[in-house]
This record gives structure tokens, C-alpha cells and sequence, in this order.
């Protein structure tokens, strides 16, 4: 169950930057994997993918922290790049990968961009 919330400021709120108003952030669903919820949130202009991120990654030992620390920001970048989601996973990160790929569907589903 993805949600949307629509900014009414210049940005998302989230420290993006060039993000305008009539932009819209949808939350993906939470996608429990075996180290943790993964959930993504994307921000939508002119029906364009234009900011993502995460509201939830597993954060429970040093070991996910570093690993999330790398993936994370890859995986962000390439949802923008792709405007999908059918992104790679990346290597070492399979779990939350995927965890984040599911989440991010929801929210591309939320926004009717598929």
C-alpha cells in the first residue's frame, strides 16, 4: 500500500534540490526481507521520476549500515536514470536489492507511471 503525499513548497522537503512544486512524493510498501524492512520513496514531476530514496533500509548491525551506506545511493541513482523499475541489483547487496526494487514498483505503481 504505497501513499502520496503532494509538496506545496518548492521542494520535497527532503533536501533534493530542483525540485519544484506540483511535485508529487509517493512511499513505496515495505518490503520485510531476512535483514529488514526496505521501503522507497520517489518524488514525481511531470510524470518523470526526478528524486528517490528511502524511508526504511536494515540498519541493525554494523555490517548492513556499511553495506547499505554503498547500494543505497546506486540503486537511487539508477531508479532516476531508469524511470522503472527494472533496475540491477547491486553486488553485495542482493537483499536489500531487491527489497528496495519490490518497494519502488509500489511506488511507481502509486504514481501510475508504468
Amino acid at each position: 500500500a504505497a501513499t502520496a503525499v503532494t509538496s506545496s513548497g518548492g521542494s520535497s522537503g527532503d533536501g533534493s534540490s530542483g525540485v519544484s512544486s506540483g511535485s508529487t512524493t509517493l512511499t513505496g510498501s515495505e518490503v520485510n526481507t531476512r535483514w529488514g524492512v526496505v521501503q522507497v520513496q520517489i518524488t514525481v514531476n511531470a510524470g518523470r521520476i526526478v528524486n528517490a530514496g528511502t524511508v526504511q533500509v536494515p540498519d541493525h548491525n554494523p555490517r548492513d549500515v556499511e553495506i547499505n551506506r554503498v547500494a543505497i545511493p546506486i540503486l537511487n541513482s539508477e531508479a532516476v536514470a531508469a524511470q522503472n523499475a527494472k533496475i540491477d541489483v547491486v553486488s553485495g547487496a542482493t537483499v536489500t536489492s531487491d527489497g528496495y526494487i519490490r518497494s519502488l514498483q509500489s511506488a511507481i505503481d502509486a504514481a501510475h507511471l508504468s
